[in-house]
């Protein structure tokens, strides 16, 4: 077993403030990746500011979309480039801090193309702090960066690894979010312990996150069902994300996360909802597969069986409905990509793939 988390992490109140020597510690040039959005009206940029002020660090900004492209990518490699930049600065949620680690490695690697993104080599990359305004995507602990590529129409995490090197997460930060952000991006993070768990990759390492983390996620199920939070309910669904992400950053995600790619770029659903359609099949497939630690799962969470937790899902996310049309795409998709395939605990053929996407609860 292998186990590796090099991010160093602080979870608490004023973690950006407390730590702000730090985070300009990893340079003198810092460039800002935001979305568009979340980083001011939560207040993150304006303390990411203070501190970078306060340490005479020079700094400047570029936003990005929701799932960001490649393109994207390279435009702010290039302004960080011009600038002078030795490090990164990802704020908000994973589109921002997975494009952060994608430009790091760009700004640093200059004189090279974006196809050097997909390809196996071994680079490094300038220093990364990352600080999540959502409680979902775990890329403030993941080396991975995922972003989208209008070459081959779906979302595709980098070929290379970059680690952030400082993760501050504060539940402040997530006062100012929808409460449907709250609900898709925890979505996306019990997504994120369940593919982790029952995965061909999994460890007891790894395990033990998804684990701990399922527990704690089902903690503050209740608050995700009522729309109702407190800064309790926020610490505990950061805290199942970030133990998410380590998860995954050792064994990757499976199908849910695969098939949740062409429903985002194909029909503009946000993440975390992608993923929540295709959970409780997932589970179901782990059921008549037989594979161990499914009704312990299942209880963890809080519920009786998957019916219950379907619609659970269901209630956070709404019923995404989609046609036979997408369901092919969707199975060629993974076909031509396999693997995600591979991930899973048992030897998964075409067949899963079609009863995943059309998985009826009885």
């Amino acid at each position: 077993m292998e186990f590796y988390i090099p991010t160093k992490i602080y979870h608490e109140d004023n973690a950006v403030l407390k730590h702000g020597d730090e985070i300009a510690s990893l340079g003198r040039k810092a460039i800002i990746i935001t979305g568009r959005n979340s980083a001011v009206l939560t207040g993150a940029l304006e303390d990411v500011i203070k501190v970078l002020e306060d340490n005479n660090t020079e700094y400047i900004f570029y936003d990005v979309e929701q799932n960001p492209s490649v393109a994207t990518v390279m435009g702010a490699a290039d302004a960080g480039r011009k600038y002078g930049a030795d490090f990164v600065i990802g704020i908000g949620g994973g589109s921002p801090m997975d494009a952060a680690k994608a430009v790091a490695l760009m700004v640093q690697n200059r004189d090279t193309p974006e196809e050097v993104l997909y390809q196996p080599l071994k680079l490094k990359s300038l220093p990364v702090a990352e600080i999540p305004t959502t409680c979902g995507t775990g890329s403030e602990v993941t080396p991975y960066a995922i972003l989208t590529r209008n070459d081959i129409k779906t979302k595709q995490s980098i070929s290379h690894r970059i680690y952030p090197a400082i993760a501050c997460i504060d539940a402040k930060y997530l006062d100012a979010a929808p409460s449907h952000i709250i609900r898709n991006t925890a979505i996306d993070a019990l997504g994120h312990l369940l593919e982790s768990y029952f995965n061909a990759n999994a460890t007891e390492y790894s395990r033990l996150l998804s684990i701990n983390g399922i527990e704690k996620w089902a903690e503050n199920k209740n608050a995700l069902a009522e729309k109702e939070f407190t800064k309790d309910n926020y610490n505990g669904l950061l805290l199942a994300s970030t133990l998410a992400g380590m998860a995954i950053s050792h064994t990757g995600t499976s199908l849910p996360h695969g098939l949740s790619y062409y429903l985002t770029y194909n029909k503009g659903i946000a993440h975390g909802r992608a993923v929540g359609v295709f959970l409780a099949s997932y589970l179901y497939l782990m059921e008549k597969n037989s594979i161990p630690g499914y009704k312990d799962i299942i209880s963890k969470m809080g519920f009786k069986n998957i019916k219950e937790f379907k619609e659970f899902i269901e209630n956070c996310i709404g019923y995404i409905p989609f046609n036979e049309e997408d369901k092919e795409n969707m199975v060629k998709e993974i076909k031509d990509n396999p693997k995600k395939l591979l991930s899973m605990p048992f030897e998964a053929k075409e067949d899963d793939i079609r009863e995943i996407i059309n998985y009826k609860v009885n």
